[in-house]
């Protein structure tokens, strides 16, 4: 189905629009004050303003067009407040396209041991020093805002897993209120952002977040309480906390259909190539994961033949690329030979280019599959895709 709305880059904060689909599969756009995104999107994860050994000329020219950055990292180093006087976080760290903020739920609940969870937000001890610090869902969009990223995120209660329903069902309506406590005090202070006069009084655009545990029920409760909150756009938080990977694909599949077809739609920390391809098939047009960055420094690389594990021996003497598919610089110039080299040295040079491959490979994929959507081709790419990518060699 082929969408032919106007869609007007000036004097909108935010927009979003669908091109065309192929069955649940959606291929779009939309527009922030950084710039334009295509759908659906891998967005790499840059905790601390930074992908771990990538500089932003390379992520540029990989074709990265939004990246995730982390709010209770960059909270508690730099600080907000000096990424706010160095005029937010693209000029802070000199990325003049698209950013999104997570509001911090997620890594404050993986403090399991130095946190304090309570109606009013979370007690916890940085990580860094021990330091005590407090989060409420006002603070916590208080440093999105002061950040300046053009997305920013509900702070939630991420679930643990495994979870009693009782407790899941607690955690969801907790996440409920501090949903709507995120939108009163961003409605209250959206012109707080330190571009807000330089973008022609432009806006963040905050979204939702949807919850409920591994409970297929409350998770469709959550999407469809959290829609009447009005977002204008949804993500799907909760997930990559230790479930069976089946567990997410159902939560997945259980949620997508009651968020609204014309708001992006967004799943939080997934997944390998192959998983990203399945929920786009679902209908899902934004994902982001550490996985690409994470493998890569361990010497895990994914290509269109299967997973690499680089430091095996058989590549000691093997002159050829990583994937003879693949057109990125690492691919076109170095040899899996000199890649084991790199990382059996304990090269830093090793996890940078690694790094690049990955973060290329995926985004490569990404590419294809809109290219498949927009043909009406995406039946075909879909159930195409080799099974190797899952077991390493």
């Amino acid at each position: 189905m082929l969408f032919r709305d106007s869609f007007r880059i000036a004097a909108v904060s935010f927009s979003f629009q669908i091109e065309h689909t192929d069955g649940a599969a959606r291929a779009g756009r939309f527009i922030t004050p950084h710039g334009e995104v295509q759908t659906p999107v891998f967005m790499p994860v840059g905790t601390v303003a930074s992908v771990k050994g990538v500089p932003q000329d390379v992520l540029e020219d990989i074709g990265v067009q939004i990246l995730l950055n982390n709010t209770y990292h960059l909270y508690l180093r730099p600080g907000v407040e000096t990424v706010r006087k160095m005029g937010g976080v693209q000029k802070f760290m000199s990325w003049d396209r698209p950013i999104l903020t997570d509001s911090g739920g997620f890594q404050v609940w993986s403090l399991s041991e130095l946190r304090k969870v309570s109606e009013d937000g979370v007690k916890f001890r940085s990580h860094l020093d021990g330091s005590s610090h407090f989060f409420s869902p006002e603070l916590a969009i208080e440093s999105e805002i002061g950040l300046g990223a053009d997305i920013i995120m509900a702070f939630d209660e991420c679930t643990e897993y495994p979870a009693e329903r009782s407790r899941a069902q607690d955690s969801m309506e907790m996440t409920l209120r501090w949903a709507r406590r995120s939108k009163q005090y961003w409605s209250d202070h959206k012109h707080d952002v330190p571009w807000f006069a330089e973008r022609g009084e432009k806006t963040q655009a905050l979204f939702g977040i949807v919850q409920g545990g591994m409970y297929a029920d409350l998770r469709r409760e959550s999407a469809e309480r959290t829609v009447e909150i009005d977002f204008p756009g949804y993500a799907i938080g909760g997930l990559s906390v230790g479930e069976p990977r089946e567990n997410t694909w159902e939560m997945v599949q259980a949620t997508i259909p009651l968020l609204p077809q014309e708001k992006p739609r967004y799943v939080m920390g997934v997944g390998t190539p192959e998983e990203i391809v399945n929920y786009v098939a679902l209908g899902v047009d934004m994902m982001d994961c550490v996985l690409p960055t994470r493998a890569a420094r361990h010497g895990l690389l994914f290509t269109s033949q299967g997973r690499v594990t680089i430091k095996n021996a058989r590549y000691a003497q093997d002159d050829g690329p990583i994937d003879p598919n693949c057109a990125c610089k690492v691919c076109s110039r170095y040899s899996r030979a000199y890649l084991r080299h790199l990382y059996s040295s304990n090269e830093l040079l090793a996890q940078v280019l690694n790094t690049i491959h990955n973060l290329a490979f995926y985004l490569d994929t990404m590419r294809r599959v809109r290219q498949s959507i927009l043909l009406g081709e995406f039946g075909n790419f879909h159930s195409g895709l080799r099974s190797p990518h899952l077991s390493a060699r």
